[in-house]
């Protein structure tokens, strides 16, 4: 492969360094997880998956210029491309184990490497999710991708296909802080809660394992929360409505662009990775951290209602489009 070259804004003094150097100084580790028989080193990872559990395989890539700006610090890269990938692990009640990572570097140089396995293994620690291999090469801007595989009790693994009428439709968290922190970011300011929202969002490991068996569908949002919801009920057969008085917004998102903005990113906007699910309301009674926000319905599509009146709402979602 060719190898990245010399940056003037590097901080460290630029030594040519192969694909395997890399990936020997910045992504190896002793592979000390249950499960892993041999890890990064070899031609492919050995894994040995637990007999009585379902396994989960998720992927995603980011793009740079696409998914994230140019600029964007390389640790919140790596800690981002993990963050997403254990976001669909948690919207299927999964408990995330191991990773692949598959890194083209662009024009970056090995100080941005270093800084992007620190943000990578930051995400991945926090969550106890090993990195058993992957594979670097060059190109003409950073693509990055990761493959996670999770595990969860057989049977019990959340879909987007079993809402039914009658269910409540929930969310956690907030929603719409990352789409305003985006713009925040574009408008050249970076020390901001919603800005954090966006470069290094929260996955909900933990509220998905805690879920599981208890809601009837779930979905992460990642490309708006009506376009998301939208997909969860096509893929049930059903429709819904949703209360847009009830949308749980964040005190810094109203403070920063207010209310009628703020709903509008809560609805549209992209990139919250906070999982919208749907259950019978006594099902998950006493589970915190979430709100309910609609109902599913005999119909199809989503209807996005305020004080009771049918509102307009665009329902294609946020496109990832800097």
């Amino acid at each position: 492969m060719s190898r990245p070259g010399p940056c003037a804004k590097s901080r460290c003094k630029q030594t040519p360094v192969d694909e395997f150097g890399l990936i020997r100084r910045y992504f190896t580790r002793d592979a000390d997880s249950p499960g892993i028989v041999v890890g990064v080193g070899d031609d492919g990872a050995l894994l040995r998956p637990a007999a009585d559990l379902d396994q989960v395989q998720v992927i995603d890539t980011l793009v740079e210029g696409v998914h994230f700006p140019s600029d964007m610090q390389p640790a919140d890269v790596g800690y981002r491309l993990v963050a997403v990938n254990l976001s669909d692990i948690a919207s299927m009640g999964a408990v995330p184990r191991w990773m692949t990572l598959a890194l083209a570097l662009g024009k970056k140089d090995e100080h941005w490497v270093a800084e992007f396995a620190d943000g990578l293994f930051a995400a991945a620690d926090e969550y106890n999710v090993a990195l058993v291999g992957g594979d670097t090469t060059s190109g003409d801007a950073v693509v990055a991708t990761v493959h996670m595989t999770g595990e969860v009790a057989r049977g019990k693994a959340l879909l987007r296909s079993g809402a039914r009428p009658g269910d409540t439709i929930f969310v956690t968290g907030s929603t719409g802080d990352a789409a305003a922190g985006l713009a925040l970011l574009q408008e050249g300011r970076h020390d901001n809660y919603l800005v954090g929202r966006f470069l290094r969002p929260s996955a909900r490991i933990d509220k998905g394992r805690e879920l599981a068996g208890l809601a009837s569908a779930a979905i992460d949002v990642s490309d708006g929360l009506v376009g998301d919801l939208a997909k969860l009920l096509d893929a049930s057969g059903a429709g819904g409505e949703l209360d847009i008085g009830r949308l749980p917004l964040a005190d810094e998102l109203i403070g920063y662009c207010g209310k009628p903005q703020a709903i509008l990113f809560a609805l549209t906007g992209g990139d919250d990775y906070e999982l919208c699910f749907t259950a019978p309301a006594d099902a998950v009674t006493g589970i915190s951290g979430i709100t309910s926000i609609g109902k599913v319905t005999d119909g199809r599509g989503v209807v996005c209602r305020h004080e009771g009146k049918i509102v307009d709402v665009d329902s294609s979602g946020y496109r990832h489009v800097l």
